[in-house]
């Protein structure tokens, strides 16, 4: 398998792509540059919208338009349209931020939160605590939280078709298995299946028809790695850039994988001599994706 760039987005942090089988196009967000992408992959017809704060992840809705992760909320959204507060996760802890979102197989949204890395004007942020933790919320609006505020920078969701739900921490570098009961809407019984792989940390992953998770290794690790539902190693594929963040499966047949990466915290030394990262790629994998699930509201 060969990555190719796709699309020259300059992200800051591009993050949370889908693919939108009915508009054949792919949506993302760029964390640092405060906008949503949209992309034809057919016509190559590239849009994008301003946010109003750091948007973190984005998922399709049912009845049409976009349930979007902003800062420290989750808002309703249609292109050209006003973000409505639908909900917000953890409106006690004001240092915290949400960061990966993912629309659940049962029409749920689930998001993660973490210490927050980001100055108002998008710089670097120390961190120094684990208060990161998965929450689910309902097309009612209602919020339950799923795991302890216990995690670095919070991940990776997927969920296979045994009832596995798959979570990653990069800063502890591991990937974690939790039984997921869909009847009590429930994670317990956590595992860690990936711990301490070499190549970068794991940040964002999808899921393929196999049950085997595609994840993009950041921070230097310049690979998607392929691993099984028990964390074992079964495919690697080399990349132009050096920080992948997320990736999904698109196209007619979902055999496409498109990855997209960051820039954020490069030199402008390691840039001019590295100008592909922040692209998208694209990769021919000779797998199948799952449709992407729709909010369900």
């Amino acid at each position: 398998m060969q990555a190719s760039v796709f699309f020259e987005a300059l992200d800051i942090v591009g993050e949370s792509i889908i693919w939108s089988g009915d508009e054949h196009a792919l949506y993302w967000v760029d964390i640092g540059g405060k906008r949503i992408h949209r992309l034809e992959v057919k016509t190559a017809r590239h849009d994008t919208w301003p946010t109003p704060d750091f948007p973190t992840s984005i998922g399709m809705r049912r009845s049409g338009g976009f349930i979007v992760g902003l800062t420290r909320e989750v808002c309703l959204w249609q292109p050209d349209g006003k973000f409505g507060v639908f909900a917000i996760p953890e409106p006690d802890m004001p240092a915290n931020r949400l960061n990966e979102g993912r629309v659940a197989p049962d029409g749920s949204f689930w998001v993660s939160t973490m210490q927050n890395n980001l100055n108002a004007d998008g710089t670097p942020k120390q961190m120094d605590t684990n208060t990161g933790a998965v929450y689910r919320i309902d097309p009612s609006g209602t919020i339950t939280r799923l795991t302890a505020n216990a995690y670095g920078i919070t991940n990776t969701m997927a969920w296979t078709r045994d009832n596995r739900f798959l979570f990653a921490d990069t800063l502890a570098n591991e990937i974690y298995s939790f039984a997921y009961d869909p009847q009590a809407k429930t994670i317990s019984d956590r595992r860690t299946i990936v711990s301490s792989f070499e190549r970068g940390l794991p940040d964002g992953s999808c899921i393929d028809a196999n049950d085997h998770l595609w994840n993009c290794r950041v921070v230097g690790g310049a690979a998607v790695a392929r691993f099984s539902a028990e964390g074992e190693l079964t495919d690697l594929v080399e990349l132009p850039v050096s920080w992948p963040t997320s990736c999904t499966f698109g196209g007619d047949d979902l055999s496409t994988l498109y990855v997209t990466s960051a820039r954020f915290t490069m030199t402008p030394e390691h840039l001019s001599a590295h100008p592909l990262e922040g692209s998208l790629l694209a990769i021919s994998t000779g797998f199948r994706g799952i449709k992407e699930p729709k909010f369900g509201c």
